[in-house]
């Protein structure tokens, strides 16, 4: 047996494996075999030649194996320290890579978006992308409050909202904008209608029928089309009742109260369902855009600014018929 060899305990050398291993000895043994000299590891590390070689000793007493063998000049790893050698350049080159994937990462959003939308938006893309844009960011709070189209253009060039989906005929000059939908309205009845079912139908026949429409339905509103269209066939029949949502036109319409427009894909199931019948004409009423709007001066949240880039981009993947598809392919 060599001088420098140690009769180890089998239990003790047990306990000090199970000890925590100090990271920073095998740093310091890496730079030794780098260096391949105790003196110059020391320069390296701003530490002294006692230190280093007091590290050495430490973690070879943690292996209880000699890890170095140092006689006069020469300079060579046992077998032990290159097994030791081989897994501290391991450790260090994962936690080197754990540190640049940690600086380079960004940290996840959180915050609040406040989105207001006008009723009712039938769009299978912007459904997913709802289930896409909370995977992504888990911890942004969605607020989507309905309203008029006119008042969720008031209320963004008043910078209260994070964005908004809605009809605008004329984008105020402050308001950044990207059409979203564009919807063909038509004309509809509901089964217990008198013109329901008659394929026969013309639009003269149409004109001393009462109106059930949208409030928003009047001249220099965000459906004044539909106003224009009423005026220009020469329409006589009363407006009976109006809401500002859609999905209470579409019940009135189906009770019965008088003939109305609704955008034509929102309506396909219930048309399907013989709830609903489409009247002439048979290239429909008008088109409409729906866009969506935010201020551009407005301070906004990291939450609010992901959100709106998210939004865009998202749409940007389908075509402005896809984006109508009440069911995607």
């Amino acid at each position: 047996m060599g001088n420098n060899d140690k009769i180890i305990n089998p239990s003790s050398r047990d306990n000090r494996l199970n000890e925590r291993l100090d990271w920073n000895l095998l740093r310091t043994y890496l730079v030794i075999v780098q260096e391949r000299s105790i003196s110059v590891a020391g320069i390296k590390l701003h530490l002294t030649q006692s230190a280093v070689s007091q590290a050495l000793k430490r973690l070879e007493d943690h292996f209880g194996k000699r890890l170095i063998e140092r006689h006069g000049t020469k300079f060579s790893m046992t077998a032990a320290g290159l097994k030791v050698q081989k897994a501290a350049e391991n450790i260090y080159g994962n936690i080197s890579e754990l540190i640049s994937e940690v600086s380079q990462s960004k940290e996840e959003a959180v915050g609040k978006v406040r989105l207001l939308c006008a009723s009712r938006i039938h769009s299978m893309v912007y459904d997913e992308f709802w289930g896409e844009f909370h995977r992504m960011h888990p911890r942004i709070e969605i607020q989507i409050e309905v309203l008029p189209s006119r008042d969720i253009v008031n209320l963004l060039q008043q910078r209260t909202a994070t964005a908004g989906i809605a009809l605008c005929r004329k984008i105020p000059s402050k308001i950044e904008s990207k059409v979203f939908l564009t919807q063909r309205y038509a004309l509809f009845c509901g089964k217990k209608h008198h013109y329901f079912g008659k394929e026969d139908c013309q639009i003269e026949d149409l004109i001393n029928e009462n109106f059930v429409s949208f409030t928003s339905d009047a001249l220099g509103d965000s459906l004044s089309p539909l106003t224009i269209f009423r005026d220009q066939k020469g329409f006589s029949g009363n407006i009976v009742a109006t809401s500002t949502h859609h999905d209470e036109v579409k019940r009135l319409l189906v009770a019965g109260l008088g003939i109305g427009c609704l955008p034509e894909h929102s309506v396909q199931q219930y048309v399907s369902e013989g709830l609903l019948w489409r009247l002439p004409p048979e290239e429909g009423v008008c088109t409409t855009e729906l866009h969506f709007l935010w201020h551009k001066d407005a301070y906004r949240s990291s939450a609010e600014t992901i959100f709106i880039e998210a939004f865009i981009e998202y749409m940007e993947k389908y075509s402005l018929s896809q984006r109508l598809l009440t069911k995607l392919i």
